[in-house]
């Protein structure tokens, strides 16, 4: 299981909030079927939901936590039914869980200023 640090998490919660789940756990539980399907679109997303038809917490925990081994991810945020999973992509170019470095200077505000009015 990948660890991640806990700015690395929050650029990814962040990234995860507009993402829909593209897998869903039924009262059938975690399947072969499931995992592979986790694992298919991990490979082509990096980055994805997946929800939870459970009312048992922590049944969803070890839902997390089983996927995230077996499938060497990272647990984002678990948030209700909803899991959040990342995990790097093998071929090509990852995007990158790194928080984006800070701004050193202050920004400008928008308004242009014409210097003196008159005088």
């Amino acid at each position: 299981m990948l660890n991640l640090s806990s700015d690395e998490r929050r650029v990814l919660r962040a990234r995860a909030h507009s993402l829909q789940p593209v897998v869903s756990i039924s009262q059938n539980g975690l399947s072969e079927a499931v995992v592979r399907e986790v694992d298919v679109n991990l490979s082509s997303h990096e980055l994805i939901k997946i929800r939870v038809y459970n009312d048992d917490r922590l049944a969803r925990e070890q839902f997390l936590t089983t996927l995230c081994e077996r499938l060497d991810a990272a647990p984002v945020q678990h948030l209700g039914k909803l899991l959040v999973i990342w995990r790097p992509r093998a071929d090509g170019p990852a995007q990158s869980a790194r928080p984006r470095p800070k701004r050193s200077e202050p920004r400008r505000s928008k308004r242009s200023f014409q210097g003196d009015s008159g005088a």
